[in-house]
């Protein structure tokens, strides 16, 4: 196997044994849950004990066809989708409430995900990073580092077991098992053949997938926890809060993300930020809502028949027509403003330091607008942000081009960024309520990602058609004016509704 210079064979070795701990460690554990689990979910033993036989006969099946996967086109991707399975199948299982949902979680998930993480794939990496003279006793340390996993790991089980029971416990457990993606790109094999480079990959792995995994763990699904967790006259703070935070992570990411470029390259910078994002596990378990049901029974009324009162608002269409020029704007400026620059001759650094600004100077931006929306109209908020952004995208493209003008325009954008993102949702929850905000906040966010898609292709369209982002730029001076407009005449008050179908607050 061909290395780079950190992917010595001894490094291989190391990472593939702490993957094999953890893998190993984790599975091992899973009879301590039988008990906690029956009893709490007033199940036969049978059932739980079914689901770990169809995990192992799972498990069993779709060995050998994860180890062809991973001779073919290497053991990297396999290991990090066992894993993404693997901590997929322990967060499932946790909210497994039926026999059927424990066989398919804690067995045909986990069983799926354990052929990519276990024996035969670390052992067919190791078997070609060593000599023949040395590869027996590489296999048999990795072989011992998958039983000191149950050794070191059931420990760690039955702690949390006892201290924060069988549910939570199962969150911990797949946010450690995520930390296996990382060490997955030691585990990278280059000389397998070319990684798959068509565009229709690209779209599938950059566009599909990533852009379905965003859709549940940004400000839709984020918002409507807070919505509900916070009271009405606190709400927009809470809201202001949180997208401030999202900011904070383009501000302090940006760097890491360069960092990595610069020293692991492409693939190991992508492989390291698929196991920093797989950190959001364990948090969510904060979001975990028990009250649902409750509230679902407080409020008489369906998903579809909320959609279609939203969809029949005036100010709902309002709101959700302009948030498309908010994704429109972001995202052409967020893709294509560092090829503009360098197009104009500033150095790469200038539009790695602009994203940065942008998301340092969006956390005052968007806690700034959450605390004004606790306190004058937020449809007159939105209207500003628009208008406002307009004006500073238009003195950008009429003053000199130079690092200081960049920089000051990226403040200036900064703190008009997301901050449209309090204040939309603010007025959405204001005017249906919290019952189902993530789902009208989330249609809302739809709109948003329909002008992201067209500002990211249109610009990258337009440039290759006339050579210039010119048009692109001016096309989004004219949505901020639309925007700033469709947002003044929006009903911000709350909708009536008769006592059986009044929202929660």
């Amino acid at each position: 196997m061909t290395t780079s210079s950190w992917r010595t064979p001894k490094t291989v070795l190391i990472c593939g044994g702490l993957i094999l701990t953890l893998a190993m460690g984790i599975r091992h554990g899973f009879g301590l849950f039988l008990q906690p689990m029956s009893a709490d979910l007033h199940w036969g033993r049978e059932t739980f004990a079914l689901a770990l036989a169809v995990q192992n006969l799972v498990w069993g099946v779709t060995q050998p066809f994860a180890g062809m996967i991973a001779d073919k086109y290497g053991a990297g991707r396999v290991l990090i989708g066992g894993t993404v399975l693997y901590g997929l199948g322990l967060v499932t299982m946790a909210h497994a409430t039926t026999p059927l949902m424990m066989v398919l979680t804690a067995g045909v998930l986990i069983g799926t995900g354990l052929s990519g993480v276990t024996f035969s794939v670390v052992s067919g990496v190791l078997g070609r990073a060593f000599p023949p003279e040395k590869r027996s006793m590489a296999l048999g340390i990795s072989a011992a580092a998958g039983s000191f996993g149950q050794f070191a790991v059931l420990p760690l089980t039955q702690y949390l077991l006892t201290h924060i029971g069988w549910y939570g416990a199962l969150l911990t457990l797949a946010g450690v098992s995520l930390l296996m993606v990382p060490l997955a790109a030691a585990m990278v094999e280059r000389n397998l053949g070319a990684h798959a480079n068509l565009p229709l990959m690209m779209v599938l792995t950059a566009g599909v997938l990533i852009g379905t995994g965003l859709s549940g763990v940004t400000f839709s699904v984020v918002s409507g926890v807070l919505g509900r967790a916070f009271p009405p006259e606190k709400r927009s703070m809470a809201l202001g809060i949180s997208a401030a935070a999202g900011s904070f992570g383009q501000f302090a990411v940006l760097p890491l993300t360069q960092y990595l470029l610069t020293h692991i390259g492409w693939y190991g910078a992508l492989l390291t930020l698929a196991g920093v994002s797989l950190l959001m596990v364990p948090l969510a378990a904060a979001m975990v809502e028990r009250n649902l049901g409750t509230h679902a029974n407080l409020f008489k009324q369906s998903a579809g028949e909320a959609m279609r009162e939203a969809l029949g608002h005036r100010g709902y269409v309002l709101l959700t027509l302009g948030f498309f020029v908010c994704g429109f704007q972001v995202v052409f400026i967020g893709v294509h403003l560092p090829s503009y620059l360098l197009d104009k001759g500033l150095p790469a650094n200038v539009g790695v330091t602009a994203l940065a600004l942008i998301g340092l100077f969006n956390i005052v931006g968007t806690y700034t607008a959450g605390w004004l929306g606790g306190r004058i109209s937020k449809k007159y908020i939105l209207s500003a942000i628009y208008f406002s952004r307009a004006i500073v995208i238009a003195l950008f493209l009429l003053l000199p081009l130079s690092a200081l003008t960049v920089y000051a325009f990226a403040i200036g954008l900064g703190l008009l960024w997301l901050s449209t993102v309090p204040p939309t949702n603010g007025i959405v929850a204001q005017i249906f309520g919290v019952r189902y905000l993530a789902m009208l906040s989330g249609f809302t966010f739809l709109s948003h990602q329909i002008g992201s898609f067209l500002g990211a292709w249109l610009g990258g369209l337009m440039f290759d058609r006339t050579g210039s982002y010119n048009v692109v730029w001016y096309l989004a001076i004219a949505l901020g004016v639309v925007a700033g407009l469709l947002n003044l005449p929006i009903d911000e008050r709350e909708l009536k509704r008769s006592t059986a179908t009044r929202v929660m607050a």
